[in-house]
């Protein structure tokens, strides 16, 4: 293409535009910016401007070479070039030598050998903050000790240590309480690594795990790990309350119990309708604190944190105490059985009063109430002793090696102390109404660990206070992982010295029933249980309070994000901003887990949610890590995405080991919560990691398709939908959407395209108007894809560009479709047509498949339903088996489903057409589709003088409208002419010095023009009434009208006829008559489907 650059000067800008008398050249000035002297910034605004403008010469389309042979459809295989002189299919002689007549291939397609196998199948904004805003502190003075550290601390220790951690450590043995301690925490390390990294990229505003969640992987992850972490929160305050309750109604005051059990064996039942009753109180007193002086709870908090501070120093003095002057805290074994010592002080049978032998009241329990020596009793406590033993022996005493393994047992299983003689009796069924210590829960390792994580969890505090802070990029990290770093110690330290300390038998004792119902790790403090008691009381009412207060917040920093729509009314509360009606929720959530009653219960259900939250805070840190996204900058740099997978792999083991149920409800409640949120469409744009997830692994993609084209299995239309609008950029064809949406069943590629004549700086409004009323219709005809809406300076070149370059990479369309332009022959604008034929050249060109679409808008939309009809295939010749998938695709639709298919075929006179039957049945055979078979013969018949004169019009007709082209090109001239005699006339009567006369006249002018007009008008006329028809015309309408009776006669009453589409001719002269001989060939037909291949095979026999 030839191309040259012009400068063009642009006069001052007071509105008028004078014509332009010199075309500047354009030498490259010395100074670059500069020109003509004048520097850029001062130029005179009066002065020329001079615009570069780019001319280029019109492309050049269509260059009439033979069309390479395509890699797909090896049909010649060196064949000798098929010579063709009949007069039937002459309309595609001229693509005879790529696309074969059917009639000639059928042999071949039936077997379908010679299709290339073994190709590689690939894989296929505003950030709006409306969480709840801490009130802006002046100058936030806390530091890592007291802003992140203590409240870390305070949260991770708490009521699994006091009323549990003994009983684990009984029932584990030390070794596998160790692997509990040792799990757990690690994996709250590794998630305190992927936090820290987290909180110091940027600033956490409140909300805390769930906003480094949402940003980090999007609203759908953020709402759903968000809304997992609030429950966690609501049930560790139901846990606390229970704690809280079992330690007052245990250890402080059992007579006020209100339900009592007469037996024994009612205890259990007796103790959770107790801890109902009493927790539901507690709740509402505390809710009601909350509600009326949150302050005043946060102002307590550090008289909570002293209480377990002061417990766990007396546990440790009492260790220290234990080595040389344990407690006295006796046991009563009866054999190797541990006996409750509720109902009696001596662990005597029998004891001498006033010179008498007398039974004690342990002889009572089990001699059925009587201490006559003669009464009748247990079998067992007449067969074995009773013998006292130190409950803690202490820390010399070498009981550590009765606690190195485990001893798990089911329900009701007695506590007994090994190596202990007894004596077994023969009847057992009596001993669940003895006071004997049993086991109130089956035990097991997975459910000590779900028991026991809730105890490690609480080290999203510190991140929590982030707007508190001095310094929270250098004050999180450090505080939180000191905070886990002292309590695994003290944890890990608390096993070893309660398995060193304890016997065995009083570690299993979960309630201290051997030991007059004391706190058993208050037995081992120092110096008093009190301390313990009172402390752990005043711990699991101060961390139910902070899970009152913090749960109802989280949960309003969620409502107010607006991505889960029916909590909207959560995020309002009272003028001061406190979440009133979250607390409201928060307190019915928590009245369910007081209502379950039992902490063994509730403690795994909150281990899901708390290790879901950790699981994707992981997740988030991995992610963010291996995208290398530009804004992942953050200031902790002891991280690495390694350990983010490995903190995620153990929450997700956690989860599984603790309690497999849990954890799958636990992820379909959070499933169903993404879904919800997808579903409602989350309008906000975090720029989360997610979404880079999804680039990446989109650009993968991409890359991988670009290695080799798809095999002919994978090969399904990917689209380019070729749109006009109309003057008020509506969609003219919205039914071609429809059309695509049919074809497509939401799979594969979509773009619809369309262009706008002008310039992109001009009609840049009009473009994102187009676009938008494009993406409406699209929407409201349910076809899933891209809108590309071009504007180029004439609809030629803009839809070549559509064409050549829609789709990235690998995701390019293979189909056009377009509509038929039906108006056409009434336009008085050759380029509609001239368009539409350039278009189909240039597909063929760039081995596009192209549809075409006549009456378009009379297609069934997607809502309507066809009865029984058919959906008849024309199949004249083979252009890669595009005529056989598309009525699959479309039956696979609601709308077409009930249509069945039929294949018709043309035989010519020498063709075997039952040969032709049988082949073409055995291909459809092997193809798996469904349809009836026809095969049509067309014998030679001399072209009628209905065929002569059609022709003879059609030629007649383009022969007219080229002189009215001419005609009006010429008037156009003589305008121009008239424009310039007038000017150099004035010039001339302007000049008397020049002495110049006029001789030639504006009557002389106009004479001369109309006599050679008349001249040239009747020689045009008798032109056209002496004109002979071309016969290659006269071929090419005999076959579109002989076939276009067959088809009319056969399928004028389908539902869609599908019909292979003739090329256009390589000679430009004759396009117009190519448009005739189309209309001739779907004269009749309502809905018509032209389909033409784009070289290559798109349907295989082959699984």
């Amino acid at each position: 293409m030839g191309e040259r650059f012009v400068v063009v000067p642009v006069g001052p800008c007071n509105g008028e535009l004078e014509p332009p008398d010199t075309v500047f050249s354009d030498p490259a000035p010395e100074n670059e910016g500069a020109a003509d002297g004048v520097v850029a910034g001062q130029r005179d605004p009066n002065t020329a401007v001079p615009i570069l403008e780019y001319s280029r010469e019109p492309n050049k389309y269509g260059d009439g070479l033979r069309k390479e042979s395509s890699p797909f459809i090896n049909n010649t295989d060196n064949d000798k070039a098929i010579s063709y002189d009949g007069k039937n299919m002459a309309l595609f002689e001229e693509e005879m030598d790529s696309n074969p007549m059917v009639s000639s291939l059928l042999n071949k397609l039936a077997n379908y050998t010679n299709l290339t196998q073994g190709a590689q199948e690939h894989e296929e904004a505003d950030e709006e903050e409306a969480g709840p805003k801490k009130k802006a502190v002046k100058s936030p003075q806390m530091g890592t000790f007291m802003g992140v550290y203590l409240p870390c601390l305070q949260n991770i220790l708490g009521v699994i240590l006091f009323l549990r951690l003994t009983w684990i450590v009984g029932t584990a043995g030390i070794v596998e309480s160790l692997a509990i301690v040792v799990m757990c925490c690690s994996c709250t390390m590794l998630t305190a690594i992927s936090m820290s990294a987290i909180a110091t990229n940027g600033v956490v505003p409140a909300g805390g795990s769930y906003y480094m969640i949402s940003r980090s992987l999007g609203p759908e992850f953020g709402g759903a790990v968000g809304l997992c972490f609030y429950l966690g929160t609501t049930f560790a305050g139901s846990m606390y309350i229970l704690g809280t309750i079992e330690i007052l109604l245990t250890y402080i005051v059992p007579q006020a119990a209100i339900f009592v059990a007469e037996k024994k064996e009612d205890e259990p039942a007796a103790l959770l309708n107790n801890m109902r009753v009493y927790g539901t109180c507690c709740l509402t007193l505390m809710s009601l604190v909350v509600f009326v002086g949150v302050k005043y709870v946060n102002k307590l908090a550090l008289v909570f944190l002293a209480c377990v501070v002061l417990s766990i120093l007396a546990i440790y003095a009492g260790v220290i105490k234990t080595a040389f002057d344990p407690p006295d805290f006796p046991v009563c074994l009866l054999g190797n059985r541990t006996l409750q010592n509720l109902n009696f002080d001596k662990c005597l049978k029998t004891e001498e009063v006033g010179n008498q032998t007398v039974g004690t009241a342990l002889w009572a329990l089990f001699c059925g109430g009587s201490r006559a020596l003669n009464a009748s009793c247990n079998e067992y406590f007449v067969l074995n002793n009773v013998t006292v033993i130190q409950g803690i022996p202490g820390l010399t005493s070498g009981v550590i090696s009765d606690n190195m393994w485990s001893d798990y047992g089911p329900l009701g299983m007695l506590v007994e102390k090994p190596r202990q003689p007894a004596v077994l009796a023969a009847d057992t069924s009596q001993d669940v109404y003895l006071p004997y210590v049993v086991n109130d829960i089956a035990s097991f390792f997975t459910l000590l660990v779900g028991i026991y994580f809730p105890s490690v969890t609480g080290i999203m505090a510190g991140s929590n206070r982030s707007g508190d802070l001095r310094d929270a990029q250098k004050s999180i990290p450090i505080g939180t992982i000191l905070a886990i770093a002292t309590t695994t110690f003290i944890y890990l330290t608390s096993v070893v010295l309660f398995g060193a300390c304890i016997d065995t038998v009083l570690l299993r004792d979960k309630f201290g029933d051997s030991v007059k119902r004391n706190l058993v790790i208050g037995t081992l403090s120092w110096p008093s249980p009190w301390v313990i008691v009172i402390g752990s009381f005043f711990s699991c009412c101060g961390a139910g309070l902070q899970s009152l207060t913090g749960a109802p917040r989280l949960l309003q920093a969620i409502a107010r994000d607006g991505i889960v729509p029916f909590l909207a009314v959560f995020g309002h509360g009272k003028a001061n901003g406190e979440p009133t009606w979250a607390l409201l929720l928060s307190g019915g959530i928590c009245e369910i887990g007081i209502l379950i009653a039992s902490l063994d219960a509730v403690a795994p259900i909150l281990s899901m949610f708390f290790l879901m939250c950790y699981l994707f805070v992981n997740l988030a840190c991995a992610v963010q890590t291996l995208l290398r996204t530009p804004n992942w900058r953050p200031r902790f740099k002891y991280y690495h995405w390694a350990l983010s997978f490995l903190g995620m792999s153990l929450c997700l083991s956690l989860m599984f080991i603790s309690s497999w149920y849990y954890a799958i409800v636990a992820m379909v409640i959070a499933g169903l919560i993404y879904k919800y949120i997808e579903y409602r469409g989350a309008e906000k744009e975090w720029g989360d990691g997610i979404r880079g997830l999804s680039l990446n692994a989109a650009r993968y993609a991409l890359i991988r398709l670009e290695e080799a084209p798809p095999h002919t299995k994978n090969w399904r239309p990917q689209m380019l939908v070729l749109l006009n609008v109309d003057t008020d950029l509506a969609v003219k064809h919205p039914r071609l959407l429809s059309l695509t949406t049919q074809l497509k069943a939401g799979k594969g590629l979509t773009i619809v395209g369309n262009v706008l004549e002008g310039t992109y700086l001009t009609k840049d409004s009009e473009a994102k108007t187009a676009e938008q009323n494009i993406k409406s219709s699209m929407a409201a005809e349910r076809t899933k894809g891209f809108c590309h809406v071009v504007v180029s300076s004439n609809l030629r070149d803009g839809f070549s560009h559509l064409i050549q370059s829609a789709g990235l990479g690998g995701m390019k369309h293979n189909t056009v479709l377009m509509a038929w332009p039906g108006t056409w022959k009434q336009s008085n604008d050759p380029a509609s047509w001239k368009n539409f034929i350039e278009t189909v050249r240039e597909t063929t060109a760039t081995h596009h498949a192209l549809l075409v679409a006549k009456n378009v808008d009379s297609f069934p939309g997607n809502l309507e339903r066809l009865g029984e009809g058919t959906i008849d295939v024309w199949w004249v010749v083979h252009d890669g088996g595009m005529l056989m998938l598309l009525p699959f695709l479309l039956r696979q639709h609601k709308v077409w489903r009930k249509c069945k298919m039929r294949i018709f075929t043309v035989a010519q006179m020498d063709d075997n057409s039952i040969q032709m039957k049988k082949d073409l049945q055995m291909f459809l055979y092997h193809l798996r589709l469904d349809a009836e078979v026809e095969v049509v013969e067309m014998h030679d018949s001399d072209i009628s003088a209905f065929t002569y004169e059609k022709t003879l019009v059609m030629e007649q007709r383009s022969q007219m409208l080229k002189q009215m082209q001419l005609s009006r090109n010429e008037r156009e001239r003589e305008a121009q002419l008239i424009h310039d005699r007038n000017t150099a006339s004035h010039a001339a009567l302007s000049d008397a010095a020049a002495g110049v006369h006029m001789t030639w006249t504006k009557e002389k002018l106009f004479t001369e023009r109309h006599r050679g007009r008349e001249a040239n008008a009747n020689v045009a006329v008798r032109d056209l009434f002496n004109m002979k028809p071309n016969q290659s015309n006269v071929r090419r309408m005999h076959t579109a009208v002989k076939l276009n009776e067959v088809v009319v006669n056969k399928s004028q009453g389908a539902h869609l006829v599908l019909l292979n589409m003739p090329g256009p001719p390589r000679n430009r002269g004759g396009d117009e008559n190519y448009m005739e001989f189309l209309e001739v060939l779907l004269e009749g037909l309502n809905r018509v489907l032209l389909v033409r291949g784009g070289g290559r095979e798109v349907i295989t026999i082959y699984s």
